[in-house]
Parts: structure tokens; sequence; C-alpha cells
């Protein structure tokens, strides 16, 4: 009977390993003995372990937004005569959407946003009230290091007894912002999102109505223990939707001011120049 049981524990805690070879990613650094080539150092990442692993992910997923096509897909039967044609497929990218919290405007992430919008690399941008405010701010004089207060809401207050009458159509804000989801088809749809809050939650529940979002970037280090928004994963936004189960998704722990510009690095502005030369 003890030889049974010894046997029994053996079995269970012995088991026979699977063979990983060239089937998972192999725990490795980067060789400074190459000298220092920031492309492959930031390629390395993904080899690297821990969040330099899931940053290495977002940037394989962000090349995926950016390098699909319609063209990608099977033609569906019930298609037009336009979407047949394998030059508007080609032509028919993923929409992605950008969002950020509005402290990243005061911060340098201002510049890596502009670099995006400027140059139409992404489709739809979502940020809040203060992420407008300091913008013009920063239009108006020169940022620096330190303590900042103020909120555009306050100015809104003020501005009603000086000059009232002003009316801002919230609902017809929300439809605006959901039909960009809606009648993003047949184009797939992709989520970068910096921070957590009302953009996350609006990029996301916008998603929603189109069955869910086809890629999703995470950067944030908020937690998801007391049940915040913000702090919810991607698997979490799968139950409700938001994403599709099919979907490819990673959330980055870090602070965006880090992870960001690595990420544009590698993937929207790296994929402008191989376009230019």
């Amino acid at each position: 009977m003890g030889d049974d049981r010894l046997a029994s524990t053996h079995s269970t805690v012995f088991i026979e390993s699977e063979d990983l070879h060239g089937q998972r990613t192999e725990i490795e650094g980067y060789d400074f003995n190459q000298g220092v080539d920031y492309p492959r150092l930031v390629s390395s990442m993904v080899s690297t372990g821990f969040q330099a692993s899931n940053l290495g992910d977002a940037i394989q997923i962000v090349n995926q937004m950016l390098d699909w096509s319609l063209a990608d897909e099977a033609i569906d039967e019930d298609c037009n005569e336009e979407e047949r044609d394998l030059k508007y497929r080609k032509s028919v990218k993923c929409k992605v959407f950008l969002g950020f919290t509005s402290n990243l405007v005061s911060s340098g992430i201002r510049d890596t946003i502009r670099y995006l919008v400027e140059h139409h690399m992404v489709d739809v941008v979502v940020s809040t009230a203060g992420g407008i405010e300091e913008d013009l701010v920063k239009c108006l004089a020169p940022t620096y290091r330190g303590l900042t207060d103020g909120s555009l809401g306050d100015m809104l207050y003020f501005h009603s007894f000086r000059s009232p009458g002003l009316i801002i159509d919230l609902v017809q804000d929300i439809r605006a912002m959901n039909d960009e989801a809606v009648h993003a088809s047949p184009r797939k749809t992709g989520m970068i999102i910096l921070g957590g809050g009302m953009p996350k939650h609006h990029i996301s529940n916008a998603n929603m109505f189109r069955n869910g979002a086809d890629y999703a970037v995470f950067i944030n280090t908020a937690q998801e223990f007391d049940g915040s928004d913000s702090g919810a994963r991607p698997d979490e936004a799968v139950s409700w939707g938001k994403i599709r189960d099919s979907a490819k998704t990673v959330k980055v722990h870090c602070d965006a001011t880090i992870a960001f510009p690595l990420l544009v690095a590698e993937t929207f502005a790296k994929n402008a120049v191989q376009t230019t030369t």
C-alpha cells in the first residue's frame, strides 16, 4: 500500500515535461557585448520577462494593427463590388483608437501624441477635458516640472456667469463616439489606452457596440483588486464584449511616460521611416 501511494505521488509530482522547443520564447536579455543598438535593445524586451515582455507583446500587437488590411480577410459572399476590389481591400486599414488621461498632456508624452495626430497615424483620440486645458496651457507658455492646479470645469463655471448660454451636448458626444466604432466595418479596430478613467471607459464601451475591438493595448499602473475600471485587465473587457475573444491583447503595468515612447519608436515611427525610404 505504501509503495502504491509513493508511486502515485511520484507520478503526480514528476510529470513528464512538455517539449517547448520552438513553441515558446526563450528568456534572454540584450547582450551589451554587441554594443548599444537601440532598436535591437527594444526588440529584446519580448524575451526579457516580467513587464518588459508585456511591452514587447504590446509592440507586436500594435504592429499587427498597423500591418492589417482588409485584403488579409476572406471575401464575404454578401459584400459589394468595391469591397471585392484588391486595391480597395489593401487600402482599408485598422481603425486605431488612442486614449490617454489629461495628466499625460502636461508631460512630454504630449509631443508623442502630437506626432501621431500630426501624421494621421491614429483615427480617434479620446481624453478628458483636462487634456484640452493642459494642451492650451502648453501653447501659451513653457511648462516646467512642478505642482499644477486648475481644471477646465472651473473655467466653464465662471464663463457661464460672464457669458451665459454655452451648452455642451453630452448625448451627441456619446453618440458620435459610439458611431466611430459602430460604423468602422469593414475595418478592424484597435485600442491603445494610456492610463484609465473616462478615456478607457468610452473607447472600450464604444467598441462593445461592434461586438468588441480586434486589438487592445493597455498601459497603466492601476490594479483590479478594488474593482476599478482603470485597473481592469483586457480579459475583463472580453467578458463585457468590449474586446473580442479572438483579439490580440496585453496590459503593460508601467508608467506610460516610460513605455509609450518606446512603443511608438518601434511601431508608428519605424513604419513611417520604412515608408519614406
